[in-house]
């Protein structure tokens, strides 16, 4: 399936649950920051824009696309009973804003999150993050501060990610990790219909959106974690119309770090240490909603 544009999603409020703070948010979070930092207007003088030739034949990032349906879900969520009735999807914000409140705290729901549609970003986002794009306005999580820079001389082809880069991250990756698991996952357990109807409304009717997730995580799970710099390079970003202000990002160097998922490229500019944080993080939410014989198995490698 290919991304959502999210104008299909503005019309319709959404709601959530907190525990795609933790997993979501560990992965979205990571996304969310990503973008002011690896795209920007092009100024003049801008170093001489290298095009870097994709691969031939650039591989297919794993969990790229849902597997092919099975007879029932593999991943089975045992919902939890809530006193008062769900509301209908699209009118379900304040509810899932309160609860997201009542766990994390206002300020930081308010400092980390986009509590406008959540769920039905929430659930694009783990649809997209294994795919090449994982278009931005999509994202249930709040872009990072400060912007991406990068250290060599400025008209040079290819400049290396600043180190100092890695410290824009770690907020979020202690917010990520002061989530109070136990607390988020019974929530997501007693909301799972909510994001099971997102996902079928994304257009997977027959699919089941815990299992999408669960594949999502081993995804985001191998990515690499390459020692030493990492090599960037300018790329101009070429639109339908011509423009005079083109827009440019940066690009990995390496081919097979360009031919990485979203996601992955994703853990992968936030630094190693982060990343390796994040991951951790990860794993204990793939342990809890992972309940298939089979996946957890995969989860304790």
């Amino acid at each position: 399936m290919p991304e959502r544009d999210p104008s299909e999603f503005r019309p319709r409020p959404e709601s959530s649950s907190t525990w795609i703070v933790a997993g979501v948010v560990a992965a979205g979070l990571a996304a969310g920051a990503a973008w002011w930092f690896w795209w920007r207007p092009a100024h003049a003088p801008a170093p001489a824009a290298v095009v870097a030739a994709p691969p031939a034949e650039a591989p297919v990032p794993a969990a790229s696309a849902p597997a092919t349906e099975a007879s029932g879900p593999q991943n089975l969520v045992e919902v939890q009973p809530v006193a008062d009735p769900l509301p209908p999807l699209a009118e379900s914000d304040a509810r899932v804003a309160a609860a997201l409140n009542e766990l994390l705290g206002a300020q930081k729901v308010a400092s980390f999150l986009q509590i406008d549609g959540f769920v039905r970003r929430a659930v694009a986002t783990v649809d997209n993050l294994p795919r090449p794009q994982a278009p931005s306005r999509m994202w249930p999580v709040q872009p990072a501060p400060e912007r991406f820079t990068v250290e060599g001389p400025a008209d040079a082809q290819v400049q290396t990610i600043a180190p100092a880069n890695a410290a824009r991250y770690h907020a979020f990756v202690t917010f990520a990790e002061s989530v109070p698991m136990d607390g988020a996952v019974k929530l997501y357990t007693q909301l799972y219909p909510l994001f099971q109807a997102a996902y079928q409304e994304l257009g997977y009717p027959k699919g089941y959106f815990n299992d999408r997730l669960v594949a999502v995580l081993d995804h985001l799970r191998a990515a690499p974690e390459p020692n030493g710099p990492l090599h960037v390079q300018l790329t101009q970003v070429h639109g339908e119309v011509p423009s005079t202000r083109p827009w440019v990002r940066y690009e990995f160097a390496d081919p097979k770090l360009e031919a990485l998922s979203a996601g992955q490229k994703m853990l992968v500019r936030m630094g190693p240490d982060n990343a390796r944080r994040l991951k951790a993080v990860l794993a204990e939410l793939r342990r809890r909603v992972a309940t298939g014989g089979v996946a957890n198995a995969a989860g304790e490698r």
